[in-house]
């Protein structure tokens, strides 16, 4: 039979546990509507920017543009952006594990000769990185401080001037998109180079340019770039807090079960007691009559 103070002790320290895990359940949720919010007004504009984007990119030469010129893969920037907190569940494993993958497939042969680099947007993909001894060209890991896209803006002009410079052949994003409070999804989008679209070739646009084509080429790519690296962020803020809070509503169900099981074996434990003092009264008076 357990002591009953060692019982005490655990059932004062899993209910300490029980009210930071509600505690951090009830922030996240806070967080996660307004994080929601940003990412469901931004999907539109964004989506519909890149769409109009990939429909232009089929009447653009490469020389029109930097960023639509298609390079021998010689070397790839990998951005990887998870949270700077952990308490979030598989949310950060599962990006990570993505990118072992690709470091074991399709980039295999890059990786072996270590011209694969990473750009990390989050503390736990930082460290990941470190640790496993790859490359790692930036870390960001402050922009989630003050998420703006003012802030994001400059994540994005570095990572298009090493794409320009030619000092990277193609930069793919990992990150979780928001689907859910509950679910999230890896997605594994290239940002550079730009190719036209599947379903904009299908539902193909002719567009009259004004003040000219050159114009607003010089001005739409860049801005189309920066709203995809901000959508990304946002959809990665959102999926975060989501996971957190499901992560902390499990953690308070789990806790909120194992102090039942700990409150019976306490009374059990207790009742044994009682019994075996009332048995030593019962047997002393009984030797005393004796």
């Amino acid at each position: 039979m357990p002591n009953l103070k060692e019982v005490r002790n655990r059932i004062s320290s899993v209910n300490s546990t029980r009210q930071i895990t509600s505690a951090m359940k009830l922030v996240s949720a806070a967080k996660l509507r307004r994080a929601q919010d940003a990412v469901t007004k931004m999907r539109p504009y964004a989506e519909k920017l890149q769409f109009i984007m990939s429909n232009v990119a089929q009447s653009l030469e490469g020389a029109e543009s930097p960023y639509l010129v298609e390079r021998e893969l010689k070397s790839v920037t990998v951005v990887l952006v998870t949270s700077n907190r952990g308490l979030c569940g598989a949310f950060n494993t599962q990006v990570l594990r993505r990118a072992t993958a690709l470091l074991n497939g399709e980039l295999a042969e890059l990786h072996k000769t270590g011209k694969v680099q990473f750009v990390c947007i989050g503390k736990k993909a930082t460290a990941w990185v470190l640790r496993s001894g790859y490359t790692l060209q930036a870390s960001h890991d402050e922009l989630y401080n003050h998420l703006s896209f003012s802030e994001s803006v400059k994540i994005a002009e570095s990572l298009m001037a090493e794409y320009r410079q030619g000092n990277t052949d193609k930069i793919v994003f990992l990150y979780n998109r928001f689907l859910t409070a509950a679910s999230q999804q890896v997605i594994e989008e290239t940002f550079l180079p730009l190719s036209p679209d599947v379903q904009a070739q299908e539902v193909s646009t002719e567009y009259i340019y004004e003040p000219g084509k050159a114009e607003i080429i010089e001005n739409m790519i860049p801005l189309t770039l920066k709203t995809q690296l901000f959508k990304v962020v946002l959809d990665s803020h959102a999926a975060e807090h989501g996971a957190r809070m499901t992560a902390m509503h499990k953690a308070t169900d789990n806790a909120g079960e194992l102090l039942k099981a700990l409150k019976l074996s306490y009374n059990k434990a207790r009742q044994a007691a009682i019994t075996n003092e009332i048995l030593e009264i019962v047997a002393g008076a009984e030797a005393l009559n004796g």
